[in-house]
């Protein structure tokens, strides 16, 4: 549950006025409360590990009664006038991973306090440290193990993990997670947001034993600007200094060995012969193994190279055209949040059969079933966490929770070479808080990883009636590799003048990416091409040639990216009978059916 609660104010004087009295002791207390989670682990999933999936027991507290009666601990009644007004058993039992919004529909716009809880055993192995691992928890958690609470987390899409060892038991262990979804002003995002403000222990749950030494991280990758050597950075826990370290990559007949520093450190470079680069037409995996005496993890990676040449993306010395698409986590059909490898393959194979060679993933970190089956199927991928719109740039602690959130995300997914972008904002508008802010984001992406390309998407794109052109005045995009524009010609905006005469000056000598353009239909309702309020798919599709007419105006696109593969779920859209509830700005169906504008965005992907 929230460390602490600011009432909502009418005056925004008085609410600056209180933020800044109890902050100190809010940020001490969030400190407190953040104890014990650790550096994550690389690799979780090839690690030896229990699976904790599956039901659940759960309370709802919508009152937010349960940590003042200590429902954590479970007891049960002993004597005769023992009782308590709670019970863990024989009540509402919910999937693990899964929102809960989408399992009884007395939650399913419930925002608020669940608690979850479930029983295991395990069986105590020498040498032996024992973490438990949230995949994600939306959007934030306190967890309890035999009656004590061990760590807690907030941010909605990234990993954790709290070590359990010496706190396990070989039988018996009482897991319990109270977990709360309530929309704050300093959370990330924030009050107002135009997807399903899903709660629950949405992704994996994992027991993870590793010996008492253990990898607990690496990079492996090609040099930033080398076709042959790779680098890799290991970090050790629990190691002596002058262990050694050896990575082998079989296929290309590597085997290279490394001894850590005081830090538990090793570094390598080396050349490699005859390496195939991974690109979205040959997406090349190699099996990697990183090891030492006492521990061994393996994995495949690919090796590539991504950067910007003036206003040129460049893969392997070539450059290239995104052909990109958007979607959430969410798997339509099931009205909830996409959790399984099986989830994975629905969603990145309508993206594959639409012909794109990019995913923007929208507008969080979605799970790693998405991403490393991504992957393997040959897309690149621009990763962001959700600085969108109605952030408070001025709040200190909103400003650690976004750096805490993004270096989770580059610390999970900095080995995936399908990771090109990273994304720092959406639809931001320009101040000297937010350019700290964003500033701050840039130092944390780059301070673990400095391969990939920077990137933020902008709404500030207008039409400057006196010069006859699109333009944007926001200096920040200097600080950024690659320039993004969202931007709904047709639908939010009138067009000022004809499609073919629509010609923009925004960010020359940087490669842009229309990053967002579309509009919104109802599948199979038809009316007129040109009227927006038929909601039509006719319409629909004309503003989408419109646009891609508008595109050859402008001279440094590099990429275009639709909004959006599939209709989502949204509290925004009030429309009772072309919306309810729901953005259909999609190309596909929320029941899996194509559009008139799908069509059209294939035949320009096989195009391009």
């Amino acid at each position: 549950a929230p460390v602490c609660r600011i009432p909502k104010l009418r005056n925004t004087m008085k609410m600056k006025t209180l933020t800044k009295l109890i902050m100190p002791l809010a940020l001490s207390l969030l400190t407190t409360a953040d104890l014990g989670a650790q550096e994550l682990i690389a690799n979780v999933y090839g690690r030896e590990t229990q699976s904790l999936n599956g039901k659940w027991d759960a309370i709802v507290d919508l009152y937010d009664q349960g940590r003042k009666n200590k429902i954590y601990l479970n007891r049960k009644p002993e004597g005769k006038t023992d009782f308590y007004e709670y019970s863990f058993e024989n009540g509402l039992r919910l999937d693990v991973p899964s929102d809960w919004n989408s399992q009884t529909p007395e939650l399913k716009y419930y925002e608020g306090t669940v608690w979850y809880a479930r029983r295991f055993d395990a069986p105590k192995q020498e040498g032996q440290r024992q973490f438990l691992h949230f995949g994600a928890v939306s959007y934030r958690c306190r967890v309890y193990l035999n009656g004590e609470e061990i760590g807690s987390h907030e941010g909605g899409f990234t990993p954790f993990q709290i070590e359990v060892t010496g706190k396990v038991k070989p039988s018996g262990n009482f897991l319990a997670v109270e977990v709360n979804n309530t929309r704050t002003p300093d959370a990330i995002p924030a009050m107002a947001f135009d997807w399903w403000n899903y709660g629950g222990i949405t992704r994996d749950v994992s027991l993870v034993s590793v010996p008492d030494a253990f990898i607990e991280d690496y990079f492996i990758r090609l040099g930033k600007d080398s076709a042959d050597r790779i680098d890799a950075d290991i970090r050790l826990s629990g190691a002596t200094p002058g262990t050694a370290v050896e990575i082998e990559i079989p296929e290309l007949k590597v085997r290279k060995t490394a001894v850590t520093d005081e830090r538990g450190t090793a570094t390598m470079s080396f050349n490699v012969k005859k390496l195939d680069r991974w690109s979205p037409a040959a997406p090349k995996l190699y099996r990697v193994i990183v090891s030492t005496g006492r521990d061994r993890v393996e994995e495949s990676i690919g090796f590539r190279n991504i950067r910007v040449e003036g206003e040129e993306i460049v893969l392997n010395g070539a450059p290239l055209f995104l052909k990109s698409i958007s979607f959430h986590e969410e798997i339509p059909q099931r009205m909830g949040r996409a959790h399984s490898e099986a989830d994975a393959v629905m969603l990145l194979s309508e993206a594959k059969a639409l012909g794109c060679n990019m995913i923007r993933l929208a507008h969080y970190p979605q799970n790693e079933y998405i991403v490393r089956l991504a992957e393997k199927m040959g897309f690149l991928l621009w990763e962001e966490i959700p600085i969108w719109q109605g952030i408070d740039f001025g709040n200190d602690r909103t400003r650690e929770k976004a750096g805490r959130m993004i270096k989770e995300m580059v610390i999970r997914d900095k080995n995936r070479c399908a990771l090109a972008f990273w994304g720092v904002a959406n639809e931001t508008q320009p101040s000297e808080a937010r350019n700290a802010f964003l500033r701050y984001l840039i130092s944390c992406c780059r301070s673990i990883d400095d391969t990939r390309l920077i990137v933020a998407a902008f709404d500030l794109v207008r039409f400057d009636r006196e010069r006859q052109l699109f333009v944007m005045n926001d200096p920040f995009i200097e600080e950024l590799d690659v320039v993004a524009i969202n931007k709904y010609m047709g639908w939010y905006h009138p067009w000022p003048l004809t499609p073919d005469k629509a010609v923009w000056d925004v960010a020359r000598g940087k490669p842009l990416i229309i990053s967002e353009f579309g509009g919104e239909a109802l599948y199979g309702q038809h009316g007129p091409a040109d009227v927006a309020s038929s909601w039509s798919e006719e319409y629909q599709a004309a503003l989408y040639a419109d646009n891609l007419r508008m595109f050859e105006n402008i001279p440094n696109l590099r990429g275009v990216s639709p909004w959006i593969l599939f209709d989502f779920r949204s509290p925004f859209r009030f429309h009772p009978t072309n919306q309810d509830g729901w953005n259909r700005k999609g190309l596909v169906s929320d029941q899996g059916y194509r559009k008139k504008a799908w069509y059209l965005m294939k035949e320009y992907y096989d195009k391009h």
